[in-house]
């Protein structure tokens, strides 16, 4: 069964930093597209970024270019997203998600539950 879980949220003032990470089972993800979303309270779940299989492409949401930072490390089955000078309209809920397609924009076929960001001003 495949599973996606986030870990690393909580709670940070703003221009701190966050590194929240995403553990993949249940199947061979070393093949497979990984991407971040976000959804704040009452708005539409929106990309973050998003990395190949092999790490060596990235994309990122055009607002988030030069504060987060996608990797990955497949001997973990494990994505990352480094969260640097962290703003307060950043507070959202971040999950991960993995694709079969090579494309970075998706589609998505697996999703984490979810981790609460939030950042208080």
């Amino acid at each position: 069964q495949v599973q996606l879980v986030e870990s690393g949220g909580g709670l940070v003032q703003a221009g701190g930093s966050l590194r929240l990470s995403c553990a993949a089972s249940g199947g061979t993800f070393s093949t497979y597209t990984r991407g971040w979303f976000r959804q704040a309270a009452g708005k539409e779940r929106e990309f973050v970024a998003a990395i190949s299989w092999n790490g060596g492409t990235t994309t990122y949401a055009d607002s988030l270019k030069g504060r987060f930072t996608i990797s990955r490390d497949n001997a973990k089955n494990t994505v990352y997203l480094q969260m640097n000078t962290l703003k307060p309209e950043d507070t959202a809920v971040y999950y991960c998600a993995a694709a079969w397609s090579r494309r970075l924009d998706g589609p998505y076929d697996y999703w984490g539950q979810g981790t609460q960001v939030t950042v208080s001003s």
